[in-house]
């Protein structure tokens, strides 16, 4: 009777471990069917068989016999990548078959030890990183942008050198009024060597100056900008406008003074030297508007400075035409500096030559 009961207990844990490679072979024609059949039903179906097989791979990575094969983590992370990537109708749940599949990965990789799953784990990899994508612009295309913005640092983290996901990140904190956000992400791309590095560098800086109103940060960046892009004049003009502003005037001349010696045929730099001069005057004229019209002597005080400011400006525009004179800016301010003037004939030849440039372009 002993050996007739031993025997019973063998058949029935024999019986058992075939009922779990049972589940793995469920599981495998769960994921066949669906490579099969996927473009041929709509997604409830889709998601509806992927699901069967995920269960399938539930009971067989929690018994003994096959918890430690390679073969269900495979197919669980198969599957659960699948209805990340899939699901569109449910964020929650595409978000836990994501960590689903993460968790698969990871013991898939473990217990492959000869690489025949190599393939079916990039492509789980591959889903993953699809399904956040897509999650990321669904998000944006909502406008809710600080998910996306959340979604995008994701990708970024698991991939961090995709520069296109640093610039989404980028895109989307800016949208989302997280300034701090869009400058860490606009210059990580530039860090990459994107080939956008200048006009984000740029973008930067503008985000800094005017919605951060920190001009300190952007003449950091303005030199980290300027080391990459050397004596170029749109970061040079910028630096030149901070300068003034701050009322650096002697930080600004002496840098343009630098790049005039260095290159005095660059007709951008002489134009900058102007605006140092310029930019100052329109400040005095600015105060002087303020003064009350009895006080003739501070009045005519602040006129005499203004005036000497303007015949500053003027050689280094003069100089600026010179080497270029089809550069609309420089008769502009030409012609704004004879108005000042009351230079009649030099303001008329000023705008007759910008009329006949702006008709041309």
């Amino acid at each position: 009777m002993k050996k007739l009961i031993l025997s019973v207990g063998i058949l029935s844990l024999s019986a058992f471990a075939y009922a779990q490679k049972s589940e793995v072979s469920e599981a495998k024609k769960s994921w066949d069917l669906f490579q099969a059949m996927n473009q041929a039903q709509n997604l409830q179906k889709n998601l509806e068989n992927l699901n069967k097989g995920l269960a399938h791979t539930d009971a067989a990575i929690a018994h003994e016999k096959t918890k430690n094969t390679v073969e269900p983590w495979s197919y669980r992370a198969s599957m659960a990548s699948a209805i990340a990537l899939l699901d569109t109708t449910s964020e929650a749940n595409s978000v836990a078959k994501q960590k689903i599949a993460e968790e698969a990965i990871l013991k898939a990789e473990e217990l492959d030890k000869k690489g025949d799953h190599k393939d079916a784990i990039a492509n789980a990899k591959i889903n993953i990183t699809n399904a956040i994508q897509s999650r990321g612009i669904r998000a944006y295309n909502k406008k809710d942008y600080a998910t996306a913005f959340k979604v995008f640092t994701e990708i970024t983290e698991k991939n961090p050198t995709d520069t296109s996901m640093y610039l989404n990140a980028g895109v989307a904190a800016k949208q989302a009024q997280n300034y701090a956000g869009a400058v860490k992400n606009f210059k990580k791309v530039v860090e990459l060597n994107s080939p956008d590095s200048k006009n984000l560098l740029l973008e930067t800086i503008n985000i800094e100056l005017v919605n951060l109103k920190d001009t300190t940060a952007g003449l950091a960046t303005i030199e980290q900008a300027l080391k990459k892009f050397p004596d170029d004049p749109d970061f040079v003009g910028t630096q030149t406008d901070i300068y003034i502003v701050r009322g650096e005037i002697e930080k600004s001349q002496e840098s343009l003074g630098k790049l005039i010696a260095k290159d005095p045929n660059k007709a951008i730099y002489h134009f900058l030297l102007g605006e140092t001069y310029y930019k100052q005057a329109l400040n005095v004229q600015n105060e002087r508007q303020k003064i009350d019209a009895k006080k003739v002597k501070e009045y005519n005080a602040l006129t005499t400075k203004m005036t000497g400011l303007i015949d500053k400006a003027l050689p280094f525009y003069k100089k600026a035409y010179e080497l270029d004179p089809k550069a609309t800016h420089t008769l502009e301010a030409l012609k704004q500096i004879y108005a000042f003037k009351n230079d009649t004939k030099s303001y008329e030849e000023a705008k007759k030559l910008l009329d006949a440039l702006q008709q041309k372009q």
